[in-house]
């Protein structure tokens, strides 16, 4: 068997309006399944998919927390977030949902150096 791949899943979507959100969380696990290593990276709009106290029910929507506490059953625990965006959007690290590492501009490139597969959604 092959040795397993760095997979860097990156999203710049807010947590509603499309479904890019839970196709990443999709692609996660799946990924998992197969037994690669898989870190997600949540830049722009993106953090705030792990705002806590979500309410997407008024907008007919599922809410993302509960899947997201599922990511550390498939061993996906490397949750990277962009500090400046979090800064841009006003959100403090205390206010996020999973544990997560806040990465500056270069450790973010460091990151996609080092990964073997990078996909946006």
């Amino acid at each position: 068997m092959n040795a397993p791949k760095n997979i860097l899943l990156m999203s710049r979507r807010a947590p509603y309006g499309s479904s890019a959100a839970r196709d990443l969380l999709d692609i996660a696990l799946t990924c998992s399944v197969f037994e690669q290593s898989v870190a997600l990276l949540l830049l722009d709009d993106g953090v705030l998919q792990l705002l806590t106290n979500q309410d997407p029910q008024v907008i007919q929507q599922k809410n993302l927390n509960s899947l997201q506490s599922s990511l550390s059953l498939y061993d996906i625990e490397q949750i990277y977030v962009d500090a400046d965006a979090l800064a841009h959007h006003g959100i403090r690290h205390s206010e996020l949902h999973l544990p997560v590492t806040l990465l500056n501009k270069v450790e973010i490139s460091q990151l996609i150096a080092n990964s073997d597969v990078v996909l946006t959604v």
